[in-house]
């Protein structure tokens, strides 16, 4: 080999490593806070990369309690979500009905197609990843179920 071929090889294989390293996380480094006012209360969010509010990709980690649902929705970009931990119970359509949901368990992976109405709900305590282009944004088929920004946290 050429010494600008082992240069160009070299520079690769260390490289590599630092790039992979730029947005990992373990589970004791990663720091949950109180979900946005978006989400019916109760869930934990912890942004693992990007920033939801810019137009860029993102991903999240979403922890909720058993018995968390969150009400039928849509996002403008489609929304890919993997399960950690739990189960995790998802429906697609106007109306969050628990009869015919597609439950997932821990490695368990879906894409909430843009503008499709889907809901979700938590068996027991469970932690899903969601991956998408931001801006970030959440719209309740019933604007009822749009938590109210005074809610507790």
């Amino acid at each position: 080999m050429r010494p600008t071929v082992h240069a160009a090889l070299l520079l690769a294989l260390t490289s590599t490593p630092a790039l992979a390293q730029a947005h990992a996380h373990t589970p004791p480094q990663i720091t949950f806070g109180p979900a946005p006012a978006i989400f019916p209360p109760g869930a934990q969010m912890a942004v693992l990369q990007g920033d939801p509010s810019s137009n860029k990709l993102f991903t999240v980690r979403l922890r909720m309690p058993a018995g968390y649902k969150i009400p039928a929705h849509t996002h403008p970009t489609d929304e890919h979500v993997t399960v950690i931990s739990g189960t995790f119970l998802v429906g697609m359509g106007p109306k969050l009905e628990e009869k015919g949901m597609l439950t997932l368990e821990p490695g368990g992976f879906i894409t909430a197609p843009a503008n499709a109405a889907h809901f979700a709900m938590a068996r027991g305590a469970t932690v899903v990843q969601v991956s998408a282009m931001g801006p970030f944004s959440l719209t309740y088929v019933n604007p009822a179920d749009t938590p109210r920004a005074s809610a507790s946290r």
